[in-house]
């Protein structure tokens, strides 16, 4: 008969599991692996983003969160599926040399290639002032989460009446310019999300923070991959 230790045993299932599954940090998780369904698209992985590139520090399409924000977002996804809706991510964790990066591409006043689609009506160079950046982002804590709703069906996103990260005050979630259905989709989201304790953004209808985050304090720079 073969004896294993308990290190033994955990190494024997750390091996067996997918190499997406394991965190690069203890304390945060792949949601996907706690949150059944749950359809991943990290913009800041490819160039559909205001800033039009890949961002330091996104190797690999995973969402990493503290575990704490993995299982509170795995209740928003339990209790959404009774509505034929489910949960679209597109940041969790942001390593803290994403946000430099950010910084560096709002100095370089002279790229604005991406300004039509992101910040049309928007002054680069305010964007950190107007509160649409940060220079220290609450995803760089891992308890913060930018997402969207879609339907179980077919996985199409819902009208949120504005793209993510369309930096306008229509896409403040109290905005009233946006069609009707698009204010009753954001209230879906919104009161799903807090539900379970998450917080939102004054000026973003998909940015969401765990109201009782385990690292308030802490801004991490692993890599995901």
């Amino acid at each position: 008969m073969l004896r294993f230790s308990r290190l033994g045993i955990a190494v024997l299932i750390a091996a067996c599991m997918p190499a997406h599954a394991m965190s690069p940090h203890p304390a945060f998780v792949d949601a996907s692996s706690v949150v059944p369904g749950l359809v991943v698209e990290l913009r800041y992985l490819g160039a559909n983003n205001f800033v039009g590139a890949r961002i330091d520090g996104y190797e690999k399409p995973v969402c990493y969160l503290t575990r704490p924000a993995a299982e509170a977002l795995a209740n928003v996804q339990r209790d959404l599926v009774a509505k034929g809706l489910g949960l679209k991510v597109f940041d969790c964790y942001r390593p803290a040399r994403a946000v430099a990066h950010f910084v560096r591409w709002a100095r370089a006043i002279d790229d604005v290639k991406m300004k039509s689609r992101f910040y049309p009506g928007e002054d680069k160079r305010q964007l950190f002032s107007r509160g649409y950046l940060a220079s220290r982002s609450g995803h760089s804590r891992g308890s913060t989460v930018d997402l969207t709703l879609v339907t179980l069906a077919d996985k199409a996103e819902l009208d949120m009446g504005t793209p993510f990260d369309f930096f306008s005050a229509r896409s403040w979630p109290g905005d009233r310019s946006v069609s009707v259905d698009a204010q009753r989709n954001r209230r879906t989201l919104s009161d799903a999300m807090r539900k379970r304790g998450f917080l939102p953004h004054s000026k973003e209808w998909w940015h969401f923070t765990l109201r009782r985050e385990p690292f308030p304090d802490t801004y991490f720079d692993f890599a995901v991959r």
